[in-house]
């Protein structure tokens, strides 16, 4: 897989979810920090942002707002409405009222938020994607699919959401990184650096090889002082260290997703020795393998 689809699989977990809700003037909404990664679609209406700490989001119909690490905000018609609603499971989906209607797309995402990966990290708390004519079309297609079936709930729409909310993912950080930006540093800056995305190609085609810097700067074509200096300039990390997180993130999807022995796991992340990975997972995530597969059995 590239570099930001690989990504994805490795930070993902569980399954996302969605809800159409639909809401009359005046309303107003909390929503809780939450343990994962949180969206809100306009679809038509329009409504405002409210974060704790910074000033109000105006939001039009097709605005997309991602939230990678749950912070808690609100959203209400108006700046000055009372927050009078808290989101949680079981709330009714439709409210009416006097004034104009708005109607949104919301869901959320668990990506797994301790020893997430720096992408996430470097994301703002806030992703305010506003629809543009002409950009963002995919995000904006997948959009238009995801509502159908969730209003819809057709034969299967049960299948389908699933696959439509992981797309949308995607599509939402693939144009967060295409947004204009100074690219010295950061994700963008490195997928962008042809030195740099070649050596994480390398590593995430391969996980398992045992890497050297010398080796990824021939895989990059450059010189291995010059791949160690961009590659910390943009990443944060040098490429050793990014290879030990990356596997470490593999290893943890791989103990929630599959039942392949421990011996396994190690040899798909680069560890000859079952022992050597246990105590590398255990320095990386704070337990054993066995346990943290264990508590993934019980969260699902």
């Amino acid at each position: 897989m590239d570099i930001l689809s690989s990504t994805i699989a490795a930070i993902r977990t569980g399954s996302p979810s969605s809800g159409l809700f639909v809401r009359h003037a005046p309303w107003g909404r909390r929503y809780p920090i939450v343990p994962g990664a949180g969206f809100h679609v306009v679809l038509d209406g329009s409504c405002w942002l409210l974060p704790p700490d910074r000033s109000p989001i105006a939001l039009a119909a097709g605005d997309v707002v991602f939230m990678p690490r749950g912070a808690d905000h609100a959203l209400a018609d108006r700046v000055d409405t009372p927050l009078t609603e808290t989101a949680h499971p079981g709330e009714p989906r439709v409210i009416g009222g006097p004034g104009a209607r708005s109607t949104l797309l919301c869901g959320a995402y668990d990506l797994g938020r301790a020893h997430t990966h720096p992408l996430l990290a470097e994301l703002p708390e806030f992703v305010h994607l506003p629809a543009r004519a002409g950009e963002h079309t995919p995000l904006r297609s997948v959009v238009d699919l995801l509502v159908a079936e969730v209003a819809g709930q057709s034969l299967g729409s049960d299948a389908a959401v699933p696959a439509l909310l992981d797309t949308m993912l995607l599509f939402l950080l693939r144009a967060w990184l295409d947004e204009p930006r100074e690219r010295d540093s950061g994700w963008a800056a490195a997928l962008s650096d042809p030195a740099v995305a070649a050596a994480l190609r390398a590593v995430h085609d391969d996980p398992a090889h045992p890497w050297s810097v010398t080796e990824l700067a021939a895989r990059a074509t450059v010189s291995r002082a010059t791949l160690a200096r961009r590659f910390a300039a943009t990443i944060g990390e040098p490429p050793l260290s990014y290879l030990a997180r990356w596997r470490m993130l593999l290893a943890a999807r791989l103990l929630r997703d599959t039942a392949a022995p421990l011996a396994a796991v190690a040899r798909a992340v680069g560890y000859r020795s079952e022992f050597a990975f246990a105590k590398a997972f255990k320095r990386h995530h704070g337990t054993a393998p066995g346990a943290y597969r264990r508590c993934s059995v019980v969260r699902t």
